[in-house]
């Protein structure tokens, strides 16, 4: 759901990186005290109004175009922003969970396109990753850009293969690899699909508002088992667990309408999944809610506005940036009631300092009742 929205707050980063030859966001990390730490060089994010996006060409996205895989893996370069989105939940052999989240993006600036340099910032290479750690209570987050170019930052075509600088996620024969080594942490996974990826909307085509236009191309691959190392304070932890991909992509902007969106993806115990979104009105309420229930060893069903409905719950207020978020949520999805509990509150990733983003990205679980029927992510911005 990300990357249409991101593209705005974007806009100060693509002009940075596009008038510069390198510039990387390093780590950073928020404590139970709330203190954000960032490495020298760090960029603050510029006050006032935001320039215009630079135009196209870029290509739209229209109904009736079949997903070929693993092709449609790839890069898609004539689209104006890609994500490549991975959460999920961590065991190590002490019992301890914890959630992970690690994002790539590629974005088209819409500078150079004419350019034959190889050094022309056509495209940008942007990620996130980021360790909630209920233990003690401290999500670890770190962000980087570059401009595409290899062999520091780039995106392939035909198969995922997505990379900036040490940070990497590319699809093999019998799954993804991803690596990312950030001054806090690291993480070195082997992700494997246990079937074909799910196709979300109407074959692939996922509408975000009212008007067909705003849409995304858009699969899910739930249920990604997860096995390798996450190295904590200087300590190396085989892991393993669940997890779940989302990749997308777009030229659409954000609905001037519409002032922010909450998304989940949830592995259900049963074998099922569930992927949910509302694009929240500017006048309050949902401009539009969709979604996708797999239910165990069955079809993908798509969800239509009237069987997603979101009721916001108990409030967080984070210490640093002053937003407030409904950390639990009531959902209404296809006829059954269930909740949504964080594993922690604080899982605000402040991006102030490189993105200019803040958002609310955490390890969830799902409820009937009492049961835990699911576990996964929830993403939460414009708040």
């Amino acid at each position: 759901m990300r990357g249409i929205g991101y593209l705005r707050a974007l806009m100060a980063l693509i002009l940075m990186v596009a008038l510069f030859p390198a510039w990387t966001a390093r780590a950073g990390v928020t404590d139970a005290a709330g203190e954000v730490t960032a490495a020298p060089g760090d960029v603050a994010h510029a006050s006032g109004d935001m320039p215009e996006l630079p135009g196209g060409p870029f290509a739209p996205v229209v109904p009736d175009r079949h997903l070929v895989f693993p092709d449609d893996t790839g890069a898609h370069p004539d689209f104006r922003i890609e994500w490549w989105y991975i959460t999920g939940w961590l065991g190590d052999a002490d019992g301890i969970e914890r959630g992970f989240q690690l994002t790539f993006f590629r974005v088209g600036t819409g500078i150079g396109a004419d350019n034959p340099s190889r050094f022309a910032p056509r495209h940008l290479i942007l990620a996130h990753a980021a360790i909630a750690d209920p233990a003690s209570g401290r999500l670890r987050h770190a962000e980087a850009a570059e401009r595409a170019l290899a062999p520091l930052a780039g995106a392939a075509t035909g198969r995922t293969q997505v990379w900036l600088r040490d940070w990497e996620l590319r699809l093999e024969e019998e799954g993804y690899q991803a690596r990312v080594a950030t001054p806090d942490f690291t993480l070195d996974l082997r992700l494997v699909p246990p079937g074909p990826p799910v196709l979300n909307g109407r074959g692939g085509f996922s509408q975000k508002t009212p008007e067909p236009a705003a849409a995304s191309y858009y699969y899910s691959r739930p249920h990604l088992a997860v096995t390798g190392q996450l190295r904590l304070d200087g300590v190396d932890r085989p892991v393993s667990g669940r997890a779940w991909l989302d990749h997308e992509w777009s030229s659409e902007l954000l609905s001037p309408e519409a002032t922010g969106w909450d998304w989940i993806g949830i592995n259900l115990h049963d074998g099922g999944s569930l992927m949910a979104f509302q694009m929240r009105h500017r006048e309050g309420g949902a401009l539009w809610t969709a979604g996708t229930l797999v239910a165990p060893g069955g079809q993908p069903r798509a969800l239509v506005p009237g069987e997603v409905r979101f009721r916001p719950g108990r409030l967080w207020r984070s210490p640093r940036t002053g937003k407030t978020y409904p950390v639990t949520w009531e959902l209404a999805i296809a006829g059954e009631n269930w909740r949504l509990q964080p594993v922690m509150d604080d899982q605000e990733l402040d991006g102030r300092r490189s993105t200019g983003v803040v958002y609310w990205e955490g390890a969830v679980r799902l409820l009937a009742g009492e049961r835990e029927i699911g576990r996964g992510y929830l993403e939460m911005t414009g708040y």
